[in-house]
């Protein structure tokens, strides 16, 4: 009698859905065109694109904080774990557990480690927050022994004070904006790992922003590429690695000729994103 076949693994529920959106600044500049995507629970997905792209756009669309620049979505919905949360306030999202991990770090310098990662569990309805302080500790032992004004950490121990406080959240989904910048290619490494340790380990979902994208596809699991406010290309880790394409364009594997998406004849975006 022959062995029934092995059935494929079914994929991931999304935890996150963008729908559609559009994203308008000072009543009059439309950044995000209508950009969709999925972010399937447990995993990393990233978003890579060039500068002025709308990535940075697309996390605050996320995460509220599009209100603190006058932005606002103008169009589409945005969904965690069901609920349309594109209009509530950013807080209400780190409640519901959403933490973005701001560009450039955003410590505050003239507070100590510690102040800065009770910071992140502000919006928390328990304060036994030891346990998660000496939890950041495992994963950033360097922090621990920092015990001076955050002002004084080096950039690559910023980052990971920033990425502390967001565990302090408790989140079930993080969203990173460009954590290698500014860092050594020693600490950009370091920085990747942890990464993928806090998504293994703890099963923190990642929404991931990138200039660096020969690092992100190798952390990711899904990809998508955005240029000019729309998401012009989108797959698996493997097939995006393995895209001519964006070899020649994000992984430095072709020439200066052609320099966007837009100008190749053969490509088509899925009929989904239209």
């Amino acid at each position: 009698m022959a062995e029934p076949a092995l059935k494929a693994p079914a994929p991931r529920e999304p935890i996150l859905t963008v729908n559609n959106i559009e994203v308008v600044y000072d009543d009059v500049i439309l950044v995000l065109r209508g950009v969709s995507l999925e972010v399937p629970e447990g995993q990393i997905v990233t978003l890579l694109g060039p500068n002025g792209a709308g990535k940075s756009t697309t996390l605050k669309a996320i995460s509220g904080l599009l209100k603190t620049e006058d932005g606002e979505v103008t169009r589409g919905n945005v969904t965690f774990m069901g609920e349309n949360i594109a209009n509530l306030a950013p807080e209400q999202i780190v409640r519901r557990g959403i933490f973005q991990v701001m560009e450039g770090r955003r410590i505050i310098e003239d507070m100590t480690v510690i102040e800065n990662l009770r910071l992140g569990a502000f919006t928390r309805k328990d304060r036994a927050i030891r346990p998660d302080i000496d939890m950041v500790f495992d994963f950033f032992p360097r922090l621990k022994e920092r015990t001076g004004l955050a002002g004084y950490l080096s950039g690559g121990e910023q980052q990971m004070l920033a990425i502390g406080r967001a565990l302090m959240a408790r989140p079930k989904m993080i969203l990173l904006d460009e954590p290698s910048m500014g860092l050594s290619p020693l600490l950009v490494k370091e920085v990747f790992g942890i990464i993928r340790q806090l998504n293994k380990d703890l099963g923190i979902t990642i929404l991931l922003v990138e200039q660096n994208a020969r690092m992100a596809l190798k952390s990711a699991d899904y990809g998508y590429i955005m240029e000019s406010g729309k998401i012009v290309l989108d797959g698996a880790q493997a097939d995006l690695v393995n895209n001519e394409d964006v070899k020649e364009f994000y992984l430095g594997g072709g020439g200066e000729e052609r320099k966007s998406f837009k100008n190749l004849k053969s490509y088509k975006r899925r009929k989904r994103w239209l």
